[in-house]
C-alpha cells in the first residue's frame, strides 16, 4: 500500500469518526476491497473500553493503526459512572439492545416522566423506552426484572439495530 493510500485511508477513517459523532450512531463498520491481497476493514464505535474507540486499518500483509475517535461524553450518553472494564456495553449480559434502526424516546411524550430512571427497579415485560421506526412507536420491554444500572442513550437520539440502550442488572 503506498503512502498516498495510507493518507487517504487515514482521512477516510477520520471522516467516519466525525460522521459517527454528528449522526448519533453507535457504530460504523466499513470493508473496502482494493485488490486480492489489499483491503481496508474499519470499525468505529462510541461504546468501547474506557480508552476510546480504536479504528484499525488492515492492509495485507501489515496492519496500520489509525487515530482514535474522541471518547463519548458520559453526560451525552446518559451514563452514570465509568464504563465497564469488559468493554462494549452491547456484550454486557444485562444489556437491552435496539431491535431496529430508529429514534429512541425515554418517555411516552415530550415533557412526560421517563419510563425508567437510573436505579429504578423494572419487571420483565415493563416498557423501558420507545424506538420510533417508520412513524411507528415500538415499545421496548425489559427482557428481565432488575435494576437500571446505566442509560446509554439520549432522548430523541438515533439508534442502530443491536445498539445498546440501557443496562439492567
Amino acid at each position: 500500500m503506498t503512502n498516498t493510500s495510507f493518507e487517504s485511508d487515514v482521512a477516510f477513517i477520520e471522516a467516519l469518526a466525525e460522521l459517527l459523532n454528528k449522526s448519533g450512531l453507535a457504530e460504523l463498520s466499513v470493508k473496502r476491497e482494493y485488490g486480492e491481497n489489499d483491503r481496508l476493514n474499519v470499525r468505529v464505535s462510541k461504546y468501547a473500553a474506557q480508552t476510546a474507540a480504536q479504528p484499525v486499518a488492515v492492509a495485507a500483509p501489515s496492519a496500520v493503526a489509525a487515530p482514535a475517535a474522541p471518547p463519548p461524553d458520559t453526560a451525552a450518553v446518559g451514563a452514570a459512572g465509568p464504563a465497564p472494564a469488559a468493554g462494549d456495553p452491547a456484550t454486557h449480559p444485562g444489556a437491552v439492545t435496539s431491535p431496529m434502526v430508529g429514534t429512541v424516546y425515554l418517555s411516552a411524550e415530550p415533557g412526560a416522566e421517563p419510563f425508567v430512571t437510573l436505579g429504578a427497579s423494572v419487571t420483565e415485560g415493563q416498557t423501558v423506552l420507545i424506538v420510533e421506526a417508520m412513524k411507528t412507536m415500538n415499545h421496548i420491554p425489559a427482557p428481565r426484572s432488575g435494576t437500571v444500572k446505566r442509560i446509554l442513550v439520549e432522548d430523541g437520539s438515533a439508534v442502530e439495530y443491536g445498539a445498546p440502550l440501557l443496562i439492567i442488572e
